[in-house]
């Protein structure tokens, strides 16, 4: 029988396949849908600490999220990771503080002003994967499970409508999203 390991493996393989081989145009407007669904929930409108995912080209883009949330005055939060278990939640004021870092995603430079997941008000998270009842199967490395323990109802699962999934394995180190949002159907 196939473990649950092996059964996420196999389909983060496949959906990532699927998602490479979507059209740029359908990417494009599918993170402008998303991202008009985030800054209209009451979960981003009332957050005053936003902790956000710098998207990667498989991944809804949230470069507008995070230009909205400086404007609005949001005290905004990217992630660094520190260590192959590890990732911090570091503050930015611009996305001129970023610079390639681990895995090639966009990082903070300067890691003066951290702040933990408790403290956070709204968690934006990435996927490989994801599923309408809140199961989403990452990248596989962990970081998100890790840093959302005891933090799960503050966030909300980004994900292309064509990469949901309704078998995603789920095992007692994975956390369920509070709301998973995606692009509507007649894109």
């Amino acid at each position: 029988m196939e473990s649950i390991r092996e059964r996420k493996k196999a389909l983060r393989k496949s959906v990532t396949t699927r998602v490479k081989l979507l059209p740029g145009a359908y990417r494009a407007a599918a993170s402008e849908q998303i991202v008009k669904q985030v800054l209209a929930s009451d979960e981003y409108r009332t957050a005053r600490r936003v902790f956000l995912y710098i998207g990667m080209p498989t991944e809804p883009d949230t470069a507008a999220i995070i230009e909205q949330a400086i404007k609005d005055g949001k005290d905004v939060y990217v992630p660094k990771c520190v260590s192959k278990t590890e990732m911090l939640a570091v503050r930015i004021r611009s996305t001129d503080d970023l610079a390639p870092g681990a895995y090639g995603i966009p990082e903070p430079v300067d890691c003066s002003e951290t702040i933990g997941p408790d403290a956070i008000d709204l968690i934006l998270v990435p996927c490989v994967s994801a599923w309408t009842d809140g199961r989403r199967l990452g990248h596989g490395a962990g970081y998100y499970d890790r840093f959302l323990v005891g933090n799960a109802d503050k966030t909300l699962c980004l994900c292309f409508r064509k990469a949901l999934s309704p078998d995603i394995p789920m095992d007692e180190n994975d956390v369920l999203m509070h709301r998973v949002i995606f692009d509507p159907e007649q894109m």
